[in-house]
């Protein structure tokens, strides 16, 4: 796996480059100096200094892991819903969580700590925006904002993969939106509201 390190702070990006170096990873870089391999990589990470568009379309193939220096949870959710990012780390990553998330990412999962989901969450929670969402609901909500599947959800819950359906379905419903980008997106743009 190919890791090009893409961060504003280059003393930063050498101490990440030199805590991977050497281990499961086939080629880390940091973004400026010459690669040996020109091979485009296969996680990005990038704080939120660098990341544009740009360098995204640079890198259309790349998995995107933001690493946060600790942004307001408004500023982070702008940052989610604008570009395509794969997985968030916090500042306080230990190092193999660090190892982890990336792992996550490079095989297309979504990584998001549950610090951040639960930050999040709880500053915007739909459930203000009407009263009928059950607290079980509100569990499918924060495991849809986690990036989990109806099976992974089903699995997590102790509910079948039809019962999970069925409740999204009534969530869609009740928030009258059609998808589970939007259902993330209502989560985290309301920071007014409390949880259930």
């Amino acid at each position: 796996m190919k890791i090009l390190i893409h961060v504003s702070n280059q003393l930063i990006a050498e101490a990440i480059r030199q805590l991977l170096a050497g281990s499961e990873y086939d080629d880390v870089v940091v973004s400026g100096k010459s690669p040996a391999n020109k091979a485009a990589p296969d996680v990005l990470l990038v704080d939120s200094a660098t990341l544009s568009h740009g360098l995204l379309a640079e890198h259309p193939e790349a998995k995107v892991l933001l690493v946060d220096p600790g942004m307001e949870t408004e500023k982070l959710c702008t940052t989610l819903l604008t570009y395509r990012i794969h997985g968030i780390l916090s500042p306080h990553t230990e190092l193999p969580l660090f190892k982890k998330a990336i792992k996550m990412v490079s095989e297309g999962q979504i990584w998001i700590e549950n610090a951040s989901v639960k930050a999040i969450l709880h500053r915007g929670s739909i459930a203000s925006q009407t009263h009928d969402i059950t607290g079980r609901e509100q569990e499918i909500i924060e495991c849809i904002c986690q990036g989990l599947n109806n099976r992974e959800i089903a699995g997590r819950l102790a509910l079948s993969p039809h019962t999970v359906k069925a409740h999204l379905n009534r969530i869609f419903r009740k928030l009258n939106i059609t998808s589970r980008s939007k259902l993330i997106s209502l989560a985290m743009n309301h920071p007014q509201s409390t949880a259930v």
